[in-house]
């Protein structure tokens, strides 16, 4: 079944000393974009991470948070003392521009990438696929939960999109069966109207009046567009249950089906008609509304 593009999914991992924090969530996009925001460190495991959530995931913006925090009981903070030496020379500089002042240990301290990972970086080969497989676990447990998320939601839109395909159908089957009385009525609304006009002093021209009958029936004749819809339609129905991404289909279903209820409603010279084709562009804007968040 398809699934929604939206969802929420998170895990927790306990790996040398640290405590790893994962968060997925995704929302609505015509592609599968995929966005990290994670320690700048972690950038050489970017790659292998977002094949992981594309192999998953067909379709959406997916953001993913993964965060770290020491809690072993020897947390302990390491300078990089090649950094604090381009800070310091940096310092000497600006005092030949006429810049006056010293810097502080604290302001040493709140500068960028004067503390580094007591585990070092960059890594051996051999640390750097222990945290890969690391990251990747708590990835995958977390889009377990996403995708779960996902099912549910596409569930109930699913359900919600077949209701109102059922609803399109019955009214399909009364413009089925008002369309051939389109043509009577017009014939009969016609001869009323011309017997009002002449007040039954002048004969009416058979001939005439028949031809005007079938240029009308020609106009107003719908077949066609009755036959496509109920084949799209149906093609909806199906979608709804295949297990690959359907959402790009469905919305060009619901194009296709939009201009066939367009076709016949500006073909369609009558009343009740026309007000099913109004019924029934109502509800496949519904329908485009939900789909729009079909995978």
């Amino acid at each position: 079944m398809s699934l929604s593009m939206t969802g929420y999914g998170q895990s927790a991992v306990d790996f040398q000393g640290y405590s790893l924090s994962f968060e997925v969530k995704s929302v609505n996009h015509r592609h599968c974009e995929v966005v990290f925001r994670m320690p700048r460190e972690w950038a050489c495991f970017e790659d292998s991470l977002r094949k992981a959530v594309q192999k998953r995931i067909g379709r959406g913006r997916v953001d993913v948070y993964i965060n770290k925090e020491n809690n072993s009981e020897s947390r302990r903070a390491v300078l990089d003392h090649g950094m604090v030496q381009a800070y310091l020379k940096a310092a000497e500089e600006l005092k030949s521009y006429g810049v006056a002042g010293d810097l502080a240990m604290r302001d040493i301290l709140s500068l960028p990438d004067i503390l580094i990972s007591p585990d070092g970086f960059p890594m051996d080969k051999a640390k750097q696929e222990q945290w890969n497989d690391a990251l990747l676990q708590g990835l995958e447990e977390a889009l377990d939960g996403l995708i779960q998320m996902r099912s549910k939601e596409g569930t109930f839109l699913i359900k919600d999109i077949e209701g109102r395909v059922d609803r399109l159908q019955r009214l399909h089957r009364e413009m089925e069966e008002m369309a051939p009385r389109v043509t009577e009525d017009y014939r009969r609304r016609l001869r009323q109207r011309i017997e009002s006009l002449h007040d039954g002093a002048l004969a009416v021209d058979e001939h005439i009046f028949g031809m005007e009958v079938a240029l009308f029936a020609e106009r107003s004749n719908v077949d066609e567009e009755l036959i496509r819809l109920n084949s799209h339609l149906e093609q909806c129905r199906e979608l709804l249950y295949q297990k690959s991404p359907v959402g790009r289909k469905l919305d060009f279903l619901i194009q296709e089906m939009n201009r066939e209820v367009n076709t016949i409603g500006s073909k369609a010279n009558h009343l009740t008609l026309v007000n099913r084709v109004v019924d029934l562009k109502a509800e496949l804007e519904k329908i485009r509304e939900q789909a729009a968040n079909v995978e």
